[in-house]
């Protein structure tokens, strides 16, 4: 799946223990997600650092309306998705 194609995309690390986390709390509730990792992709890399104040912090999820919010809560990515569908 594009990235494009989902409501959200994770950018991430193979190292990141907070990636691997939400993406398996993600995952259990059935949250669509594109994911990225950033060790292989520069653009990825310099998109995450915009987000962050010069940071490589991960995990960064952008929302198909170019919000971002790093290394959130469950439920805060659920508010933020609950909102962009206008629920």
């Amino acid at each position: 799946m594009s990235a494009s194609a989902s409501a959200v995309t994770m950018y991430t690390t193979d190292w990141c223990g907070y990636c691997f986390r939400l993406k398996k709390l993600m995952q259990r509730e059935s949250i669509d997600f594109a994911e990225v990792n950033i060790e292989h992709d520069a653009q990825a890399a310099e998109l995450v650092m915009r987000a962050n104040g010069g940071n490589r912090t991960v995990p960064t999820l952008v929302f198909a309306d170019g919000t971002a919010l790093t290394n959130p809560s469950i439920d805060q990515v659920r508010t933020q998705l609950e909102q962009l569908s206008g629920a």
